[in-house]
């Protein structure tokens, strides 16, 4: 596994054990909405860390190890790094934006804004490339999986609340989107 996913990895399974052991410190690391009163700057990645389950972990971490593994074996460290804070940083900011537009009070966690970045890349790099999702279980190509799911969070956005960030995810791929148009813009570094 290449380093930087390994670490990233190891990261959310060590603050996830830490945060079990040591509940009432979560509140300081999660994204909490502006209104709140409990927004500090830090949070815009820390939340990036955390898991609201074993299973919000296990399928987030599932993501980064098939997706993120191969983009950074293709773009290197730096540039896999980049993608990551791209996506984490915009699913954060389109999550701050829903909960300001909504009046919602609940903070975000989770690597998925992160995750939904790292998908939208591997659709762009790879598009033609046959993937078998989890759910569901059929081959498809990657640009077709990445729309369905897009369209999927939209739609799931739009039709309320879920307590699940589906802003983020959307936020994350437009990270990722806006990033990888920069560097293919030719104004790089």
């Amino acid at each position: 596994m290449p380093p930087v996913t390994k670490a990233f990895m190891l990261a959310c399974v060590g603050f996830y054990c830490v945060f079990f052991l040591l509940p009432g410190l979560e509140p300081w690391f999660e994204l909490w909405p502006l209104q709140s009163g409990n927004f500090m700057p830090w949070q815009l990645v820390s939340y990036a860390f955390l898991h609201g389950t074993e299973l919000h972990l296990f399928f987030n971490m599932l993501g980064l190890w098939m997706f993120g593994s191969e983009l950074e074996r293709v773009w290197g460290g730096r540039r896999y790094m980049q993608i990551l804070l791209a996506s984490t940083l915009s699913a954060a900011g389109l999550q701050l934006l829903f909960t300001s537009l909504t009046g919602s009070n609940a903070p975000t966690v989770g690597a998925s804004g992160a995750l939904f970045g790292l998908l939208l890349s591997f659709g762009m790099l790879f598009p033609d490339r046959i993937i078998v999702p989890l759910f569901p279980p059929i081959p498809m190509k990657a640009k077709y999986f990445v729309a369905i799911f897009g369209a999927l969070e939209l739609l799931m956005g739009l039709g309320g609340s879920t307590g699940v960030a589906h802003f983020a995810h959307l936020g994350g791929m437009l990270g990722a989107w806006a990033m990888i148009r920069y560097w293919r813009s030719g104004r790089r570094r």
